[in-house]
């Protein structure tokens, strides 16, 4: 007899397992769904596509491809990993009705389908909101403690001929999609509210893009948070135009604002004369001394004419991080950086501490390039445009099971990576018994608890 020298047991295998689910836990994602009234809303709003005797709905058709995303998915093929679980997703259409599904949202009348999505998902986030109650991020939002919605263009790499993919300006070849994201603060993580999807060669500051983005995020709101200063827009230098920024302090928006500002020629020249005495120590996240950095506000040493009226800019300097590049304009070793905003009161620490927070819209990005975006697997532009909303769907489906079910728990801020390897792919095994169907969950998974503890909240919900 020899001994073997493998660390792992050796173990038979044979392919006669029943009733057994690999990704049990998705059971989290489909209790969301029922408890939003998503898949009701787009059931209902995509009954124009629906062809007569049809078998599956577009709107439950939708929905699957969405959660197939969530739990890892990064094309239309990728829906057999809800349609392999029947006993917990349910009936799901084959490949070819999904192709069929996609071809018809996005043909003859793609702003259509697009527009009727959009209002499924806005109608879902108003209730999943009203049924967070504090859990929402717009509890107890005010002018002082505002909604905030970051704006963000990024990249995506197109590896074929793509309708509209072009050169990038990282020398690349691709698509500059600008998104708008909803942040739910230290405690959470965020939701979309909106992507634009751009040929790449898309600029990074034209304000025309960001109107049409934060009208899309606004239109994404409950009502009573779709303007007034309770919503502040918070975005890099790229949106500090003056024709966005004029928008946003409009009559009909009235809408905060904290945007980079470019340091130019005047504000090169202001550098040098702000008085030692002028600058305040900045602040760390959590409240307290940032060691090596200070702000100062410069308003009145610039000409603003020509911006909007109340606008202030602030200028923060600090000690440069290892490997960090200075400007020539920069003094003194200092790395100095400049934002605008329109809130009035607070202190300046605290108002460029929320301004430098708009770095979670980075980890948003990529949590939605985890959920699809990095790859835009269709031809046509429309196609890849109703691809985003996808995206959109399985990363808002998401960010809800966390907010209603995962909070008071680490994983209310996981990102997709990890909610997938320690809840979404929990196994399982269904049962049927008295005209029941019952989901054994592994009692060995380290997750199990708290999926039961989520599965327990979402289940006291009512859907709309």
């Amino acid at each position: 007899m020899q001994k073997s020298t493998c660390p792992y047991p050796a173990v038979l295998v044979d392919g006669n397992g029943f009733g057994v689910v690999s990704q049990a836990g998705g059971i989290v994602l489909t209790e969301t769904v029922r408890a939003s009234g998503l898949a009701a809303g787009l059931s209902t709003a995509l009954r124009p596509w629906r062809k007569p005797l049809s078998r599956h709905d577009p709107g439950k058709v939708i929905t699957d491809l969405a959660l197939s995303l969530a739990m890892g998915g990064d094309c239309l093929a990728d829906v057999d990993r809800v349609r392999s679980q029947p006993g917990v997703f349910g009936p799901v259409a084959s490949d070819p009705t999904v192709s069929r599904v996609m071809k018809a949202l996005s043909g003859q009348q793609p702003a259509e389908a697009l527009k009727a999505i959009a209002t499924a998902r806005a109608a879902a986030r108003a209730h999943a909101w009203s049924l967070a109650g504090e859990q929402s991020p717009a509890h107890g939002a005010t002018a002082r403690d505002p909604l905030v919605v970051d704006l963000d263009a990024t990249l995506v790499t197109a590896h074929s001929e793509k309708e509209h993919a072009a050169p990038t300006w990282k020398k690349g070849y691709g698509f500059h999609p600008l998104t708008a994201f909803l942040d739910h603060g230290a405690d959470g993580t965020g939701e979309p509210l909106a992507v634009l999807l751009r040929p790449g060669n898309a600029g990074s500051n034209t304000a025309a893009d960001h109107i049409t983005v934060t009208r899309q995020a606004l239109a994404q709101l409950p009502r009573g948070f779709r303007s007034g200063r309770k919503v502040m827009i918070r975005t890099d230098s790229a949106g500090g135009t003056k024709d966005f920024l004029h928008w946003l302090t409009g009559a009909r928006q009235n809408l905060g604002y904290t945007v980079g500002f470019p340091i130019g020629a005047q504000l090169e020249c202001a550098l040098p004369r702000i008085p030692e005495e002028a600058w305040a120590r900045a602040y760390n996240s959590d409240g307290h001394e940032r060691d090596g950095a200070w702000v100062a506000e410069v308003t009145g040493m610039l000409d603003l004419s020509g911006w909007p009226e109340g606008m202030r800019v602030i200028v923060r300097r600090e000690v440069p991080h290892v490997g960090a590049q200075l400007r020539i304009t920069d003094l003194d070793g200092m790395r100095y950086t400049a934002f605008a905003t329109n809130q009035a009161k607070g202190q300046l620490a605290d108002l460029e501490v929320r301004r430098r927070l708009r770095a979670r819209c980075e980890d948003r990005i990529r949590g939605a390039k985890d959920t699809g975006l990095s790859n835009l697997p269709l031809h046509a532009f429309d196609a890849n445009t109703l691809w985003c909303h996808l995206v959109m769907l399985a990363a808002e489906i998401t960010a809800w099971a966390q907010m209603l079910a995962l909070h008071g728990h680490n994983a209310r801020r996981w990102e997709p990576k990890r909610l997938r390897a320690r809840i979404f792919e929990t196994a399982a095994r269904i049962s049927r018994h008295a005209r029941r169907t019952v989901l054994h969950l592994a009692a060995a998974s380290p997750e199990t608890p708290l999926i039961l503890t989520a599965l327990g909240r979402l289940a006291l919900l009512a859907p709309p």
